[in-house]
């Protein structure tokens, strides 16, 4: 009898995993019979699965919609990702919604690991919420795609946080130099769909907002820290004030006689923030950490076509020196010094 409830909750698990899966396919993972596979899908059906067969060279089974809500399976990362976000809803008090939010956060806490659970909790005490929606400077993320950021990731520094736990790893800065940091870390506060790290850097003895995706190598120390008090708003405005610091470092504005729409295209998505000008020209433009960026960013503009740049008088006195240096490299013998 454990084995064959082992093994309809494995067929559930494939099921719910994939649109649709074939007889056969499910027949060689499941390393039954045909006539075994029907019986657990029959199973499944007696507890409210809605499980669609198809006949033919294409059939095969796949999960529906039912006229209930059936027993759901999921994955660790999974069970993590909904507590957390019932334990959010929960404190937001959300207006006749409350018993409903606890009933169903008690019914998946009841049953969690305790591994999971110390993620969970470290999430909920250690993540700002209410930051998400609008990046730095009160513009929206536009549609770009979000940087993936790995839930173990994620789980770790949130415990990292909790216990005060100093942590060492590789950081990629925006300009894509790589550097070692040794950090003592505060707080995850998500801003325009990206997820940053509040921390004190040891090093340069000062914070530091770095952003989850461009961290690898994380390293636990297993040493622990005097933490410094700080309120959840204290982190947020403190991330929030670094973004807006490097976002308006450099800043630019590249009028391109083209139309809009045909540098959109070949620009790709480095060109979305492109705006009209009238039929024949249009505007991109440009912000950067560093002005070196932004004169790579002015390099993939298609040659042949006339622009200007609009700028800060010291941004276009680097351009010109920049120009300079290239027209002197072009017909030199010798090397252009710097």
């Amino acid at each position: 009898m454990a084995a064959t409830t082992s093994r309809t909750l494995e067929l559930l698990s494939l099921l719910q995993s994939h649109r649709h899966w074939s007889a056969r396919e499910l027949v060689d993972r499941l390393g039954v019979s045909d006539r075994t596979l029907r019986r657990d899908v029959e199973r499944l059906r007696e507890l409210g699965y809605g499980i669609e067969s198809m006949r033919g060279s294409a059939g095969g089974y796949r999960l529906e919609a039912g006229t209930g809500l059936p027993p759901l399976l999921l994955s660790d990362d999974e069970g993590v990702a909904i507590a957390v976000g019932l334990r959010s809803q929960a404190t937001a008090g959300l207006r006749g919604a409350e018993h409903t939010t606890l009933s169903a956060l008690a019914k998946i806490e009841q049953v969690l690991p305790p591994a999971l659970r110390r993620r969970i909790d470290a999430l909920a005490s250690h993540a700002t919420v209410g930051a998400v929606g609008r990046g730095p400077g009160g513009n929206g993320a536009g549609g770009r795609p979000a940087p993936e950021v790995d839930a173990e990731l994620l789980g770790l520094l949130a415990l990292a946080c909790r216990d005060s736990e100093r942590l060492r790893f590789r950081y990629t800065d925006a300009s894509g130099e790589a550097s070692a940091r040794s950090i003592e870390p505060y707080r995850l506060v998500p801003v325009a769909r990206r997820w940053y790290l509040l921390a004190w850097d040891r090093d340069r003895d000062d914070w530091r907002t770095f952003r989850l995706d461009r961290m690898s190598e994380v390293f636990q120390t297993r040493v622990s820290f005097e933490p410094q008090p700080m309120t959840d708003d204290e982190a947020r405005t403190r991330v929030e004030r670094a973004l807006r610091w490097r976002a308006r470092s450099v800043r630019a504005r590249a009028v391109v006689e083209m139309p809009a729409a045909e540098l959109t295209e070949y620009l790709g998505w480095y060109g979305r923030d492109i705006v009209a000008d009238g039929p024949t020209r249009c505007v991109w433009p440009l912000k950067s950490d560093a002005v070196e960026s932004m004169f790579l960013a002015l390099m993939w503009l298609p040659r042949g076509i006339r622009y200007r740049v609009e700028a800060e008088a010291d941004v276009l006195a680097f351009l010109a020196e920049q120009g300079e240096r290239f027209s002197a490299a072009a017909g030199a013998e010798d090397l252009v010094d710097p």
